[in-house]
């Protein structure tokens, strides 16, 4: 159990890195540049994915080293563009259909699709 939990505050570390990364990415491309924010957050999202693989696999999970790295990445991307299929329809069900603010649906979003993340990622990446 105690390996869980280390786990899981490690994966919290990255994965509240990675949203920094992430919601600043996308506040900046909105606000700054003028992009819409589904595109905005698209492309803040897939920043902090290359970001959260990198640290993942060395920091986080029990990866097996003999593993094919492509492959691996590979999974890892599939599992992270479900993510941000989710993270997309969430952004676009709390901004468009409950008129949540999107900064803070962002955080919201974010809190479900890391659920998500954590659950996949230990089941798919980490050794048997």
């Amino acid at each position: 159990m105690n390996k869980l939990m280390a786990q899981i505050l490690k994966f919290g570390v990255v994965g509240g890195s990675a949203f920094l990364i992430d919601y600043g990415f996308m506040i900046a491309l909105t606000e700054f540049l003028g992009i819409h924010y589904l595109v905005s957050s698209g492309i803040s999202f897939a920043v902090s994915v290359i970001y959260n693989y990198m640290l993942s696999v060395k920091w986080v999970f029990d990866v097996d080293k003999s593993n094919d790295k492509k492959k691996e990445f590979l999974w890892f991307v599939v599992l992270s563009l479900i993510g941000l299929g989710l993270n997309q329809i969430l952004m676009w069900a709390f901004v468009d259909g409950l008129c949540v603010f999107y900064m803070l649906a962002k955080i919201i979003v974010t809190a479900i699709v890391m659920i998500y993340n954590f659950v996949t990622r230990k089941l798919f990446l980490e050794k048997k």
